[in-house]
């Protein structure tokens, strides 16, 4: 059972984000940015109230993902990508992402918070970062 509503188009649109967000870190860290993509579909709080798809999650804006400013993120989406983003379209969840909103690749070590949210750990050069259960329930 899908945690979030979508269609074949919509697992395309994820799996060309994981590549484009995180093909350098891996599957594992390509499978921690969709964790994070669909934290924010489904959180209903904070910077992602009115995010409800996962179209309205890859383009956001102000606050979306850079990786849509790129035109590599525009190439088709490969079917090694494809079966990442099902994966966490079923609700597979992954350390340190498990609960996160947010990631970004410091220059240097994970600040303790990021925009005064917790880092929740690292996978290589990206570090995320969880909002508390009160203030975004939905993720919990």
């Amino acid at each position: 059972m899908a945690v979030v509503a979508h269609n074949e188009e919509d697992v395309k649109l994820l799996a060309r984000l994981l590549r484009a967000e995180a093909e350098g870190e891996g599957k594992q860290g390509m499978l921690l940015v969709g964790n994070t993509g669909v934290n924010r579909a489904r959180a209903a709080c904070l910077d992602f109230k009115d995010i409800r798809t996962i179209r309205q999650m890859v383009f956001q804006s102000p606050g979306g993902f850079e990786a849509t400013q790129k035109g590599y993120f525009y190439q088709r989406a490969r079917e090694s990508e494809i079966a990442l983003a099902r994966r966490v379209l079923k609700g597979e969840r992954f350390n340190p992402a498990t609960n996160s909103l947010w990631f970004f690749k410091p220059s240097g070590n994970c600040p303790a918070q990021w925009y005064n949210q917790n880092n929740s750990g690292r996978f290589k050069s990206h570090c995320f970062y969880i909002p508390t259960r009160a203030d975004c329930p939905q993720v919990y």
